[in-house]
């Protein structure tokens, strides 16, 4: 399995140094990536074997390798890889969610205990969005391809992305016009990146499908 480390979560540390938010940003990613492995063991379970690990500004990312004997069992217009896909990236915001109430029942370090539910929360609600690669896009993207096929959900999804991080946008210039908290902008950014980049692969993807289909049809 590789590893690897973005490198742009070094200007996140220092942004939230510098904006005085460093611990609940160390606190954000020490349970966002207890968030991926949970993604990670979810994966285990199913019997998908991890192919790479990435530390990013906003924890971990997992990926595994593809199990050609999930592509066997369709089940409607995809296949049982695609429910497997949905199970393991609902794993990571259940736990999430266990954890925020678990803490706000049993109060277990109260000094921290608000904070830990709120961070908990946030990555919760951070990663429900419905914006491909979160995993609240992976989940749609999975019951838009049992109910559209693969390339009408890549298309919804792609759409859908766009469209979200546009309002998100528009929604967060208040708070950063009347707060000046330049770490929502940073992860803004990030957000628009990650879109801007999936868009361009999804164009890719589309291109070299229009060609198969147009030597498949002459």
């Amino acid at each position: 399995m590789k590893f690897r480390i973005d490198l742009k979560i070094f200007a996140f540390i220092i942004l939230f140094f510098i904006t005085k938010q460093i611990e609940i940003y160390s606190l954000i990613m020490a349970f966002a990536i207890i968030h991926e492995l949970a993604h990670l063991f979810a994966g285990i379970i199913l019997k998908f074997e991890p192919e790479k690990l990435e530390l990013i500004p906003l924890g971990l990312t997992v990926s595994f390798k593809i199990n050609l004997n999930d592509y066997n069992k369709k089940i409607y217009n995809a296949n049982e890889f695609e429910i497997k896909k949905i199970i393991i990236a609902s794993a990571g915001p259940i736990i999430n969610l266990i954890i925020a109430i678990l803490f706000y029942k049993f109060k277990f370090f109260p000094k921290i205990n608000q904070t830990i539910v709120y961070a908990n929360l946030l990555i919760a609600i951070f990663n429900l969005l419905p914006i491909y690669p979160l995993d609240g896009g992976r989940i749609l993207k999975g019951v838009l391809h049992l109910a559209f096929g693969k390339w009408r959900a890549r298309k919804y999804i792609n759409d859908i992305s766009i469209i979200c991080v546009i309002i998100l946008t528009a929604i967060t210039s208040i708070g950063i016009y009347y707060y000046k908290n330049i770490a929502i902008l940073a992860i803004i950014l990030y957000l628009w990146i990650i879109v801007l980049r999936e868009n361009s692969i999804y164009k890719k993807q589309l291109n070299i499908y229009k060609v198969i289909k147009t030597i498949e049809n002459k």
